[in-house]
Parts: structure tokens; sequence; C-alpha cells
């Protein structure tokens, strides 16, 4: 399905996403994209739907092709003072300030996000498989957060991010049983398990 590139036809749009909400570990990481007037959908699409391969393939596409990017990420310990919710919009602006082109119409996937700066923001359930900036960003903050869970799984390889990427997999949660959290863990998500 062809994805939506304009939203409005008359604004400076920026998709957002975030990944990483449901992991036990980690940060939880945001992207901010505008795109360029000539960007080619090719494979880009909500990233879940795409393979490990494919996503790393279209992440230099992304950024060579597109007029504005930006990355951002939230450790753990702000996660466990903010809430997750809070720190996803958080991670949010922060992608958003990284932007050196500054977007009239912010479009967020979800159904929850926080004024910026008085830039008027469209919710979109569902938005990384039907607005083609969305989809854009959600790719760059999964390839991001992958590749440093990747990092982080030499340093811990017993927990299996390299696979998991700090999702509540079985293999993870024996981990925990076994060796307790790291500081890496997010302390204020369920870490106990029998």
């Amino acid at each position: 399905m062809e994805l939506i590139k304009n939203w409005s036809n008359i604004y400076i749009e920026a998709g957002c996403d975030e990944v990483g909400r449901g992991c036990l570990s980690g940060p939880v990481v945001a992207a901010a994209v505008i795109l360029d007037d000539d960007f080619k959908q090719n494979l880009v699409n909500d990233s879940k739907k795409l393979t490990f391969k494919t996503r790393m393939e279209l992440d230099s596409y992304i950024k060579d092709n597109v007029k504005n990017y930006a990355i951002a990420e939230l450790p753990p310990s702000f996660i466990d003072e903010h809430n997750i919710l809070n720190a996803s919009i958080h991670a949010m602006h922060h992608a958003l300030d990284k932007l050196t082109i500054i977007p009239e119409l912010i479009l967020v996937d979800g159904n929850k996000f926080h004024p910026y700066k008085y830039i008027p923001h469209q919710c979109i359930i569902k938005g990384d498989s039907k607005v083609l900036s969305i989809a854009a960003a959600s790719i760059l903050a999964k390839n991001y957060r992958d590749k440093l869970m990747i990092q982080l799984h030499e340093e811990h390889p017993e927990y299996g991010w390299d696979t998991n990427f700090g999702y509540a997999t079985k293999k993870h949660q024996e981990a925990l049983i076994k060796h307790g959290p790291t500081s890496h863990h997010r302390q204020s998500f369920r870490l106990k398990y029998d």
C-alpha cells in the first residue's frame, strides 16, 4: 500500500516516531524526518513490517534522500524518573530540537503528544504504516536503537540483546533471574521473574 507523502500539502511536515517503549533495558529512541519533495517510497514502510536486513539497507537511502532528519535517545534513568510515555514524547521533542529545518506541522505516530514550541501537531494511530515521513522516522529510530543494543550485548552477552534488543524474551527473563538487572535496565519496569 502506498503511504501518504504529504498530510497537508502546504506545511513543512516532520514525521516523528519512537522505539523501545516496551523494552526492559536500553534507551527509548526517537527520530524526526522531513521528506524531500523528490523522495521515493522504495521499500520504506512501518519498521515492524521490514526485516532487519531491509531496514539497515534503507538507513542510508533515507538519510541521503530526505531534507532533514534527527535522532535522539533518553536513558533508562530518565524513563524511570518520568515514566515511559513522557520519556517517549520527550525523546521526540529532542529529535525535533536537533532538526536544522523548523517544521510547520508535526506528524506523530500514536495518540499522545505534548505540544512542541507552538507548532501544530497531528497524532496518527498506526501512522508508521500510513504516512511516509513517520515510516522513515520509525526505520531510523529502530536501526539506531538496534545497533546500540548490539553494542551493549558485547558488555552483557548473557541477556541476548543482540537478538531480543531488550524486550522481555524468555532468555532475557532467565538472565534476569540468574544475574539480576544491569545499569542498562529500567528499574521502574517489572524485572523480577520466577
